[in-house]
């Protein structure tokens, strides 16, 4: 669950999907890997992605740096669809995906 938060929002697939303001989408598949380090994120991220179903939201939240490049890396070698990257404070980020 999301908790209101100053973040910096990079919008990937724009600012609005399907209608809905990007605030508004939520997540079905949330993983936090908040304090792990490589390959916890990428692995963690790719189990939910076994577990989503077509057009289910995964949300990653992390705060190691090269996981942050390199999720968005798999989720194009995947054809996936990376919605956004938030950046929270100095350290976290979260990153949605459509499977």
């Amino acid at each position: 669950m999301m908790v209101p938060k100053q973040s910096q929002t990079s919008d990937v697939a724009g600012t609005q999907e399907e209608g809905y303001p990007m605030s508004e989408v939520e997540p079905e598949i949330s993983v936090d890997c908040r304090g792990e380090t490589c390959p916890i994120p990428l692995v963690e991220f790719r189990k939910a992605v076994m577990r989503a179903e077509p057009g289910q939201i995964i949300e990653v939240v992390g705060t190691h740096g090269p996981s942050k490049e390199e999720i968005p890396m798999a989720v194009e070698s995947l054809g996936l669809e990376l919605i956004r990257i938030e950046e929270e404070g100095d350290e976290t980020w979260h990153i949605f995906v459509r499977r």
